[in-house]
């Protein structure tokens, strides 16, 4: 089978159905499958053509996490939010050869997701192994202004967010931010790994989380509400 470039890769999924690319940070409006300019904020039941429940895989490289959880919880709807075409390329193509119907990718970045999903309109947001970004506080995904953000678009009562990570520096840094803004933490764990798993969805293993685990590397989660 022939490798596309990322270029190949690019063009590839402006044809997918189950994709949706910004059209700049500073307007609301996607790019869908067939060309058209169209306003998906707070209108993602159109695609999914269902109420259902609507989580975010954030940064969500190949999407990992929102085909298995797509898998698990069928009753849900998942969207991988992530800038990087050829990541996106991976977790798009797997689920559209396996007809994974209640999952979508939409190509932006994520300090702007206020403009494509709606107050409100999402129950639960998944972080999985993003950059620790070491050195650089205010782009970590955890960080004061990313919160803002999962805070406009999360529902007001009974929202989650995860944070799975195998950065000791991410980790301590989340917790450090989660106790200045007074934010009630769920569950943590500094190694889930150490005993049986207290949820089933942290049994889901992304490219990143497979190479740490070779590596011996302890993986973390926090999970909390906002």
């Amino acid at each position: 089978m022939t490798k596309l470039s990322k270029l190949q890769k690019f063009a590839a999924i402006r044809t997918f159905p189950n994709v949706y690319s910004s059209k700049g940070h500073n307007t609301p409006l996607v790019v869908d499958y067939q060309g058209n300019d169209v306003d998906m904020k707070g209108q993602w039941q159109n695609h999914f053509q269902n109420d259902n429940p609507i989580i975010l895989e954030v940064a969500c490289g190949k999407g990992h996490y929102a085909r298995g959880l797509g898998k698990m919880y069928p009753e849900n709807n998942y969207i991988g939010v992530e800038i990087k075409g050829n990541r996106l390329w991976t977790g798009a193509n797997g689920a559209l050869l396996n007809k994974e119907e209640n999952v979508a990718f939409l190509r932006a970045r994520i300090e702007f997701m206020e403009y494509y999903f709606a107050l409100g309109e999402v129950s639960e947001i998944w972080i999985t192994f993003p950059d620790p970004q070491l050195g650089k506080a205010r782009k970590r995904t955890t960080a004061p202004r990313f919160l803002d953000v999962y805070r406009h678009i999360l529902k007001k009562d009974n929202n989650r967010v995860h944070l799975k990570t195998d950065s000791p520096e991410l980790y301590e840094y989340t917790l450090e931010v989660l106790e200045e803004q007074q934010i009630e933490i769920l569950y943590q764990n500094d190694n889930i790994y150490a005993q049986e798993l207290d949820f089933p969805e942290l049994d889901i293993k992304t490219f990143y989380e497979e190479m740490h685990l070779k590596d011996n590397r302890t993986i973390k989660y926090i999970q909390f509400t906002l």
